[in-house]
């Protein structure tokens, strides 16, 4: 490799990073504005609160193939033609279009059309698949090796900060209304999609690297890795899902009178403050270490989260289980990234989303269910974290 080049994959693209952290914040504040409106825009135009489980469970069900196949398609347009960029501009520009329909098609009072509606939300849903796997997998391009999930740790850090916006500024995003709410939203998906293409290098940066350039034969991806991704994400979102369901329930049984949302938004507090240290630490000890280390700790943070005996307790539950899950958020995409071939990083961040997509579907359909079974979340959840945990591992003696 020429010593420039060299030189330059040895380090950290930090502009990069941050332009791909603001579309993972604009992606995680567009699904905090759209679950906090869901019911409200399908109850108004006459439809029943249990069609938002519907329709969780199909755009779930749905992305779980979508993910996998636009990260191969992604990977595809890399080897035909240097970049997988158009497809991820595609994908925010539909994104950020069909979202801000929603609120304009709920809000028009065309009640004869109003199945346009839930179908809206389904497009929307499957719009969001088109760029999220090709996009996150160029984190594998703007960092190198060791120093992915230090570079990651800036995505934890942009997530969690605007996952805080539901349980902190819900009601404040309430207050707004859908139309501008949603489009609050759209511009966010728009201003990421200008960052993104302003600080994506030139390819010609890459044009000397081989496994970028798709000038040799590409290489067999082998199932048993892409069956660990998948495995763990769905282990880590069907977990966390559980998690997220149980605490607030807890608390609010137990501390009726004190406000729980700032509680539970002290995690994503939490989850932000601790990623960059995460990071570092995760450079030093290596992935699978801190990733291991950070499921087997939200395992034990979401036993006892089922019996937190005070509020202050559960101040340090929320504070714990968010530092611990820092250190597997950084991690996830470097995992699958190291999962398989550098040709292949589309594929494998899309196997990791579509387990996480099952594990959401999975839970939209069963959460009612699960509802106030307080003790069978918690095994769960455990049992979940470990799965995960054991996939990580068990990735060491399949990892190219």
């Amino acid at each position: 490799m020429p010593k420039g080049l060299s030189e330059q994959r040895s380090r950290v693209l930090w502009a990069q990073v941050w332009g791909l952290a603001f579309m993972q914040g604009a992606i995680a504040l567009a699904w905090v504005i759209y679950g906090l409106y869901l019911v409200d825009l399908l109850t108004r135009f006459g439809f029943s609160r249990s069609l938002a489980v519907s329709l969780l469970v199909i755009e779930n069900a749905l992305a779980v193939l979508m993910e996998p196949l636009m990260g191969g398609l992604s990977d595809r347009l890399q080897h035909q033609l240097g970049s997988r960029f158009p497809l991820v501009m595609l994908g925010l520009v539909l994104a950020a279009g069909f979202f801000l329909s929603v609120p304009l098609m709920a809000t028009s009072g065309l009640v004869g059309l109003r199945w346009l509606l839930p179908i809206l939300m389904v497009v929307w849903a499957l719009a969001m698949t088109v760029f999220r796997s090709p996009a996150l997998s160029l984190l594998g391009q703007y960092a190198f090796d060791t120093q992915l999930p230090q570079a990651a740790s800036v995505l934890t850090l942009v997530g969690g900060l605007a996952g805080a916006a539901g349980p902190l500024a819900g009601n404040f995003i309430l207050s707004l209304g859908p139309t501008t709410a949603f489009a609050v939203g759209s511009a966010v998906l728009l201003a990421a999609a200008l960052v993104l293409r302003r600080f994506h290098p030139d390819q010609s940066l890459f044009a000397q690297e081989p496994h970028l350039n798709g000038k040799h034969r590409r290489p067999l991806v082998r199932l048993p890795q892409l069956a660990l991704v998948f495995m763990a994400g769905a282990g880590l979102t069907l977990g966390f899902r559980l998690m997220m369901q149980m605490f607030p329930t807890v608390l609010a049984g137990r501390f009726p009178n004190t406000p729980t949302g700032w509680i539970v938004g002290l995690l994503f507090l939490a989850l932000a403050a601790t990623a960059i240290p995460a990071g570092t630490l995760a450079t030093r000890w290596g992935n699978v270490r801190a990733m291991t280390t950070g499921l087997v700790s939200m395992a034990l943070v979401c036993a006892v989260a089922a019996v937190v005996p005070s509020v202050g307790v559960g101040v340090v539950v929320a504070i714990a289980f968010g530092a611990a899950f820092s250190l597997v958020s950084n991690g996830t995409i470097p995992f699958a990234l190291s999962m398989v071939p550098a040709e292949k990083h589309g594929l494998g961040t899309g196997f990791y989303f579509g387990g996480a997509a099952l594990a959401s579907s999975l839970f939209a359909l069963f959460a009612q269910r699960l509802e106030g079974q307080i003790f069978w979340m918690s095994l769960l959840g455990v049992l979940a974290f470990l799965a995960a945990a054991g996939c990580v591992v068990g990735s060491q003696r399949l990892r190219r």
